[in-house]
C-alpha cells in the first residue's frame, strides 16, 4: 500500500511540476557571483596537466588567487559561494596557504555563522558546512551553535517540502526536490552526525537522500533528472535530458557524505553502490577533451563543455580512486584527462572560464563564463588530486 501510494505522488509531482522554480527561472538571488567580459584575454601557457605536486599545486593558486580576489567582496550565504567555499577551504589545507583559511574565519564571523533565512532548503543550509568544518579544527561553540539549534528543530518538521516548492507540490514531494540539493544539504547533515555523535541527524540525511533518488534517479542510465518536470523531457537526438552540473552536484554530494558517513552504518552500502554507478556511467561518456557538455547524452548539442560539472566529476573520481572505491586503473587515465580539460580553460591571469551560469538545464552560454560554484569545483578536483598523488601507493 504504501510503495502504490509512493509511486502515485511521484508520478502526480511529475504531471504537476509544469514550470519547475528552478534557479534559473528566479530572480537572481547570486549577484556578484559570476560574469561573462566581453574580452576574456589569452589563455594560460604557464600551467602543466602533469599529475604532480607543484603541477597542481600551480594552477590551484592561480585560479583561487584569482576567484579570491576578485569575489571576495561579494561573498555571501548564498549556495553559490558556499560552493566555492568548499574548494576554498581545501585550496587552504592543500597549499598550506593561511589567506585561504583567513578568509573563510572572517566569511563565518561575517554571517555571525548562521545558515540562510529559509530553514528548510537546502540552498541556505549549504554555507553551514564552511562553519561545521572549521569548527572541527578550532572547536570554537559559536561556529556549531547556530547551525545545531536550526537542524534540531528541522527534525521535528515534516519529510516533505514547506517551503521554496516546486509548483503543483503535494504531501509526497519530497524536501530536496531537485537534484542539487543533495550537494547543498546531506553533508552538512553528514558533518553534524560526525560532529556530535547524533545519529538522528544522519538517519535524517538517509531517509531525504532515498526519498529524492527514487524520484529522480534513472536506474538504468544511472544518472539523475534535475526535478520531477524533467522526468520525460528529451534532447534534440531523443536521448532523456541529464543535466551535466546537477549531476555533478549528485556525485560530489556522495562523496562527502560517504567521507562522513561511519563504515558501520547500515545503508552506507547503498551510497558506495550508487556512488560506483554514477562514477562507471560518467566515465563512459567522457569527451575526448577530458570534460563533459551541458547536455549529458548529447554532446552534439552544445559546442562548449561544461567546466563545473566536469570539475565535480574529476573530483568524485580521484575522491574514489583514493578511498578504494574506484579501481585506479580504470580511473586514473579519466582523472589526468579531465584535469587537463579542465586546465585548457584556464586564463592567463587566473579566471576559471567555459561555466555554465545559474540555472537548472543545459544552455548555451561563452568560453569566457566564468562563476563561483565552478571554481570550487576546481580547487575540489585540485585537493583531492593532489592528496591521490601524496598517497598513490
Amino acid at each position: 500500500m504504501h510503495s502504490n501510494l509512493r509511486l502515485a505522488g511521484i508520478l502526480s509531482c511529475a504531471l504537476l511540476i509544469a514550470v519547475a522554480q528552478a534557479r534559473g527561472q528566479q530572480p537572481d538571488r547570486s549577484a556578484g557571483s559570476g560574469d561573462t567580459p566581453d574580452v576574456a584575454g589569452p589563455l594560460a601557457t604557464d600551467l602543466s596537466p602533469e599529475l604532480t605536486p607543484g603541477a597542481v599545486a600551480k594552477a590551484m593558486r592561480k585560479v583561487g588567487d584569482w576567484e579570491l580576489a576578485h569575489s571576495r567582496e561579494q561573498f555571501s550565504q548564498d549556495w553559490t559561494f558556499a560552493a566555492l567555499y568548499r574548494g576554498l577551504l581545501a585550496a587552504g589545507d592543500t597549499l598550506h596557504d593561511q589567506r585561504y583559511k583567513d578568509a573563510m574565519v572572517a566569511t563565518g564571523t561575517q554571517f555571525d555563522w548562521k545558515p540562510g533565512s529559509r530553514e528548510t532548503v537546502a540552498d541556505d543550509q549549504a554555507v553551514s558546512y564552511l562553519y561545521l568544518a572549521l569548527y572541527r579544527q578550532s572547536h570554537d561553540p559559536k561556529m556549531l551553535g547556530p547551525t545545531k539549534s536550526e537542524f534540531d528543530r528541522l527534525l521535528a518538521l515534516p519529510d516533505v517540502c514547506t517551503e521554496g516548492c516546486p509548483a503543483g507540490h503535494d504531501q509526497n514531494t519530497p524536501t530536496w526536490w531537485w537534484c542539487d540539493a543533495l550537494f547543498m544539504a546531506p553533508p552538512v547533515w553528514a558533518q553534524l552526525a560526525g560532529i556530535t555523535g547524533n545519529r538522528a541527524y544522519l538517519d535524517h540525511l538517509d531517509k531525504q537522500w532515498w526519498a529524492t533518488s527514487a524520484l529522480l534517479y534513472d536506474p538504468n542510465e544511472h544518472l539523475y533528472s534535475r526535478d520531477a518536470s524533467f522526468l520525460n523531457k528529451h534532447q534534440a537526438n531523443g536521448k532523456k535530458i541529464f543535466w551535466s552540473r546537477g549531476n555533478g552536484w549528485v556525485i560530489a554530494g556522495l562523496a562527502l557524505v560517504l567521507e562522513q558517513m561511519p563504515m558501520n552504518y547500515p545503508n552506507r552500502p547503498k551510497y558506495a553502490a550508487q556512488f560506483r554507478e554514477m562514477a562507471e556511467r560518467l566515465r563512459s561518456i567522457q569527451g575526448d577533451d577530458g570534460l563533459w557538455r551541458p547536455g549529458l547524452l548529447d554532446p552534439n548539442a552544445y559546442p562548449l563543455p561544461e567546466v563545473s560539472g566536469s570539475a565535480f566529476y574529476v573530483y568524485a573520481m580521484a575522491w574514489g580512486i583514493r578511498q578504494g572505491l574506484l579501481d585506479r586503473a580504470t580511473f586514473l587515465p579519466a582523472v589526468k584527462k579531465g584535469w587537463a580539460g579542465l586546465l585548457a580553460h584556464v586564463y592567463a591571469d587566473g579566471r576559471l572560464g567555459s561555466i555554465q551560469p545559474i540555472g537548472a538545464a543545459p544552455d548555451q552560454y561563452k568560453p569566457q563564463t566564468s562563476y563561483v560554484f565552478g571554481v570550487g569545483a576546481f580547487l575540489m578536483a585540485g585537493s583531492e588530486i593532489s592528496e591521490l598523488i601524496e598517497h598513490k601507493h
